[in-house]
């Protein structure tokens, strides 16, 4: 482990100035270079935060200080989830929330996966990610894999980096041969000393073995809370998949060319320095596309140097994209007593935000479809298979498949990852006779934790096939119930996470939480069952079947959950919610007719 030689005194006092740092809202140069004379707030910044400022960047070096040479890795690590971990509003909300209702105890577990340079910074472990360090921002950033340099193990994302600005050692795969070659050639205006001309560079690449293995991935992607409680399992299950007996990686099938599939990696330079590239290698895939997606404005995410120069954060969510601000179709019919805000009161500036939003949508459309292919690799509608269809009634069964053999589906964060069937069946009318998988006027499914269920103001669905696991969280009478967040009530005034006190291994299962499974298991399938009585038919036949796999981030009952402490960026509860359901996507759908005088046991398709 490499550290920063300081002496207590010092620490100490560099400690201060960075909470000054905070509570100043000083800004620094997204690259790392010194912060600016103002932060966002107007307030005129000492010399010594920004002195500080320019410590801290030069310890943490940003993204866009990698993208002046690894331009294509850094545009697709700026639209992944990666990027998006830390600037989630739906996650800043969930921790925020978490250490309220444990009055601080849970700590910085949740965060120490999601900033792990905030936490090596020492901020804050809740506040408004506008006021963070811009790298702190990227949340899993380059160097959060890039400079590590030991093999912590399933850590839960407990890890220190290594320390240092842009010139010292990165780790990588393959060793430093390359840049050996870069740097000696001639060929490239390079520089590794400080102060001097030339385009700057780290001195070293230093081979590190684990980088290229789970066990890397397993250091965040096996989460295991110290009451016992397993929150999330992907590694775990990796371990005992079909896939890790064949030797296929987690990188192989989320790092190649096709995502979520071991389809090999493309062959590419790793580097273009200036406008030289640097010899063709195996080129890895860094956008990482999975469940999640962004609900925050276009101008702050995905990450854009461009954008961070061009607004703060603060101007960007003044900026009514929506509304059409700098296309051709609002300006010209703008109305000559129109008042914008002060940034954005020059129709050129705001021609020139639009520029960089064009941009930022496009990456973010590439980034869903990338998703969309992903979650279809996942989740395979299979089988309808027709049981009867007579004047007694309707009753098909529908299989949903895993289609990988590296781990179960969903992973990770499984209980707030809804993927369920939509399900509607209507006669030769059109008339529906059947429906399950509808939404309640939230947006959630009608199970136990729809508040209009719950209000007795729509029935539940019995037929609902929903993957989504649950929380179950026993109370202090010894019964067990479903929470939407993972944290048992408590009657104290000043509740805590409690360590357990009795051995989780001897009993099987920890004491106070767990998790109800409702995962697909590697190769695996499940079949939803769903009956039509004879009564409900019309007469009206033959009967038409819509069937939809649909999957969604998050359930909107969690948005309601958490807004006890606000959302992040202004965004409402409302906002976080309209965003999350326009990413619910659907994966497949199947039109099957069901004709009562049939007795095929299939249905036509």
């Amino acid at each position: 482990m490499i550290f920063v030689a300081m002496s207590p005194i010092l620490r100490i006092k560099w400690f201060v100035l960075a909470v000054l740092l905070v509570a100043t809202g000083a800004q620094a140069d997204p690259s790392g270079a010194p912060a600016q004379s103002t932060g966002e707030s107007g307030k005129a910044i000492s010399s010594d935060t920004a002195h500080l400022a320019f410590f801290l960047g030069d310890r943490f070096p940003s993204a866009a200080a990698c993208k002046a040479c690894h331009e294509d890795h850094y545009r697709e690590w700026s639209v992944s989830p990666h990027a998006y971990a830390q600037m989630s509003p739906v996650f800043n909300a969930m921790h925020g929330t978490i250490l309220k209702r444990t009055n601080g105890t849970n700590g910085d577990f949740c965060i120490r996966c999601h900033t792990q340079v905030g936490m090596n910074r020492g901020e804050p472990l809740f506040m408004s990610n506008v006021d963070r360090h811009p790298v702190s921002r990227e949340g899993v950033t380059c160097i959060v894999c890039h400079r590590i340099n030991q093999a912590y193990g399933k850590e839960s994302g407990r890890v220190k980096m290594v320390e240092g600005d842009l010139f010292e050692p990165v780790y990588g795969p393959t060793g430093n041969k390359e840049l050996r070659r870069v740097i000696g050639s001639g060929e490239y205006w390079v520089n590794t000393e400080r102060g001097k001309p030339g385009r700057a560079i780290h001195t070293d690449v230093k081979k590190f073995f684990q980088l290229v293995t789970p066990g890397f991935c397993g250091v965040c992607h096996d989460v295991n809370l110290l009451n016992g409680f397993r929150l999330e399992e992907t590694f775990s299950e990796y371990k005992t998949s079909p896939s890790a007996k064949e030797g296929v990686t987690c990188q192989d099938c989320h790092m190649g060319t096709e995502p979520g599939r071991p389809s090999g990696y493309a062959v590419a330079p790793a580097a273009r320095v200036g406008d030289v590239e640097t010899k063709p290698r195996k080129r890895t895939n860094h956008m990482f596309p999975g469940p999640d997606h962004s609900v925050i404005h276009p101008g702050i995410f995905p990450h854009n140097p461009d954008a961070a120069k061009a607004a703060t954060i603060r101007e960007w969510l003044t900026f009514d994209y929506e509304a059409g601000w700098g296309t051709d179709e609002f300006e010209d019919a703008v109305p000559g007593n129109a008042v914008f805000p002060e940034r954005w009161n020059s129709v050129d500036e705001r021609y020139e935000a639009r520029e960089i939003l064009d941009q930022q949508f496009a990456l973010l459309d590439e980034y869903l479809a990338q998703r969309k292919r992903l979650l279809q690799t996942g989740f395979v509608l299979g089988e309808v298979v027709t049981e009867r269809a007579d004047e007694r009634g309707i009753r098909f069964t529908v299989q949903v498949r895993n289609g990988t053999a590296g781990h179960g589906v969903p992973t990770g964060f499984d209980a707030e990852r809804v993927v369920y069937l939509q399900v509607t069946v209507t006669d030769l009318d059109g008339t529906v006779i059947f429906k399950s998988g509808d939404l309640d006027p939230n947006g959630d499914l009608r199970d136990s934790h729809s508040r209009y269920v719950h209000n007795g103001e729509l029935p539940s669905d019995p037929y609902l096939f929903n993957l989504q696991s649950k929380f179950v969280i026993r109370n202090f009478r010894g019964s067990e119930s479903e929470q939407v967040i993972p944290v048992n009530p408590s009657f104290d005034p000043l509740p805590f996470l409690r360590p357990l006190t009795q051995s989780s291994i001897l009993l099987g299962r920890p004491v106070n939480v767990r998790k109800h499974r409702s995962s697909i298991e590697p190769n695996g399938s499940r079949w939803a069952l769903y009956e039509i009585p004879g009564a409900r038919l019309t007469g009206r036949g033959p009967y038409a079947g819509k069937i939809k796999l649909i999957l969604g981030m998050v359930p909107v009952n969690l948005i309601g959950d958490i807004k006890e402490v606000g959302f992040d960026y202004g965004m409402s509860p409302r906002d976080v919610a309209e965003g999350v359901l326009e990413g619910h996507v659907t994966l497949w759908e199947r039109d099957v007719v069901f004709d009562v005088s049939s007795k095929d046991r299939t249905p036509s398709q």
